[in-house]
């Protein structure tokens, strides 16, 4: 059987036309040969939002966008999602839109916890979705209150400390920097003075390492001097050590013992000599005595013919004698005695 051209045309457009269809259909989201429901959502503004752009939920896409129409006031656009998964969304579900910058703007449904299902071809409910940035913003701004609040209580506290500073301490924090500022100019000097004695060549230290490092050389040249010295020193603590230094010690001891007793019976009333320091009897007597004699001396000096009597030139005197010492005898006090 010879099929003519006519009808070779006929099915070759008829495919073509079927394929395109399909491929129509597939490229807004709706699938022939997969069991799928549709679901409506209303929205003020959709963010982008296109055909045949996925519908999420909890990041798996189970779904795309059909159709998007809209009347002449375009207060309320009406989305057409074809869901392709057979899943059970509650009826407290909420689909919102989720815009992104670098990729594809999507419908993200969020489950809600109801014990009762969507049916399909019904409305779900919708959530005006913020853009990204002001999403951003929104999680920044509790941020930005706390700088504010931070900021505020910084300049409070700074206002305090300029109540608190006065003029007074104002000035001594100046001259407390000039000081600083003194003190870094010092370090400066000090700094340099030290690189200065440290120089290898011409600094002090170096001049002292040298000293040292001359004495250790000394050292070692009179290394057997010394020794010989430590041996020395080492036979004459021997030679000390073998002394009886315990039969010298007991000597001392009783010859301090002798000192001691002797200064007690110095001390004591019993004896020549402690008579002689401790009696006041004896200086007593000899005071008296020594009264007596310048009382004598006086009564001479003053009455020297009762004493030295010469016939030749006239009688003896005869006057009364002294009773008392003459008032001109200073450094002679005169006890007077019982």
């Amino acid at each position: 059987m010879k099929i003519s051209n006519e009808t070779k045309v006929g099915t070759i457009t008829a495919l073509a036309i079927t394929l395109l269809i399909l491929g129509f259909n597939f490229l807004k989201g709706k699938t022939l040969f997969a069991t799928s429901h549709t679901l409506f959502a209303k929205y003020t503004n959709v963010q982008g939002l296109a055909n045949s752009n996925p519908v999420m939920i909890n990041g798996l896409q189970v779904g795309t966008v059909y159709s998007i129409t809209t009347d002449k006031n375009m207060k309320v656009i009406l989305v057409n999602m074809n869901i392709t998964k057979d899943v059970n969304i509650p009826l407290n579900s909420v689909a919102y839109i989720k815009p992104n910058p670098l990729g594809t703007t999507n419908i993200e449904i969020k489950l809600g916890d109801a014990d009762k299902y969507i049916a399909k071809n019904d409305t779900i409910q919708t959530e005006a979705s913020a853009g990204i940035f002001t999403e951003a913003m929104r999680r920044i701004d509790p941020i930005i209150d706390q700088v504010v609040n931070t900021i505020k209580s910084i300049d409070t506290v700074m206002q305090n400390i300029s109540h608190v500073i006065d003029p007074n301490a104002k000035n001594n924090i100046q001259a407390t920097l000039a000081n600083l500022n003194k003190l870094s100019a010092n370090l400066i000097t000090s700094s340099a003075s030290l690189q200065t004695l440290l120089n290898t060549e011409t600094g002090s230290l170096s001049k002292s390492l040298n000293n040292v490092t001359a004495f250790t050389d000394n050292l070692m040249k009179n290394n057997d001097k010394i020794t010989q010295m430590i041996s020395n020193l080492d036979k004459t603590s021997g030679n000390l050590s073998k002394l009886d230094l315990e039969k010298t010690l007991t000597i001392l001891n009783a010859t301090i013992n002798d000192l001691k007793s002797s200064i007690g019976k110095l001390n004591s009333t019993n004896g020549t000599a402690g008579l002689l320091l401790n009696d006041t009897k004896l200086y007593n007597n000899l005071t008296a005595t020594a009264n007596k004699v310048n009382l004598l001396i006086d009564d001479l000096k003053t009455n020297p013919k009762r004493y030295i009597s010469f016939s030749v030139f006239g009688k003896k005197y005869k006057g009364a004698e002294l009773t008392i010492p003459l008032p001109d005898t200073i450094n002679a006090p005169y006890l007077k005695q019982k």
